[in-house]
């Protein structure tokens, strides 16, 4: 896969104690041509990502003395980092962790073993994403649904909103918000309906652009 700075490589910080993964995934990514730093544990990982500003963090959330769940918590209460891209990556499968972290502002998950390709993907998406905002001069605030609720849709259809915007699967948002796929897919049709717009990426720009108001 190509990177998106060719010459300017983006700077990414990987969390986790298991030193033969953490080690694999770092070298994938260099071999990628993204630029790597390595904690061992969830402190290091803080003290890292304040002092480094990475572009974006990978984090193991099962770790001794401060877990992943506590170093989000710490990255978004950071001036410096609070919107910076932070991808778990978890042995983890029960809904309960999931929903804890994107609800903590986690922007994605992996659930390990994750492939090489399924890490870079993530990678890129999230990085694209970010180029995005920044290019549309976006800034949107994703702690709560509330604003959306002015677009004239329900609750509910807010929460699925808000999710879409943050570049969300329905899959994903039906495992956030405990709910079936065909459900939060039957929301989504009624969002674009009451929006006017075609499709999720269209609904997804509404949506930043409310936030960021």
């Amino acid at each position: 896969m190509r990177n998106l700075r060719t010459y300017s490589p983006m700077k990414i910080l990987i969390i986790e104690d298991e030193p033969l993964t953490r080690e694999n995934i770092a070298l994938i990514l260099r071999m990628e041509g993204y630029e790597t730093r390595t904690a061992a544990d969830g402190r290091e990982g803080i003290a890292s990502a304040l002092r480094e500003l990475p572009d974006l963090i990978l984090c193991d959330i099962t770790m001794p003395d401060t877990d992943g769940h506590g170093v989000l918590r710490q990255v978004r209460a950071a001036e410096a980092t609070r919107a910076t891209p932070f991808i778990f990556l978890t042995a983890r499968g029960d809904r309960s962790d999931l929903r804890q972290g994107m609800n903590l502002g986690a922007d994605d998950y992996l659930t390990k073993p994750a492939s090489a390709s399924e890490i870079l993907e993530a990678i890129r998406a999230r990085l694209e994403r970010e180029k995005l905002r920044e290019h549309n001069g976006f800034h949107p605030d994703f702690s709560s649904h509330d604003p959306l609720l002015a677009l004239g849709l329900t609750a509910r259809e807010a929460e699925v909103l808000l999710w879409i915007a943050q570049g969300k699967s329905n899959g994903d948002i039906g495992a956030i918000l405990g709910a079936t796929e065909n459900t939060v897919k039957k929301h989504a049709q009624h969002i674009f309906t009451k929006l006017g717009v075609d499709g999720r990426n269209a609904a997804a720009l509404v949506a930043l652009e409310k936030l960021s108001a």
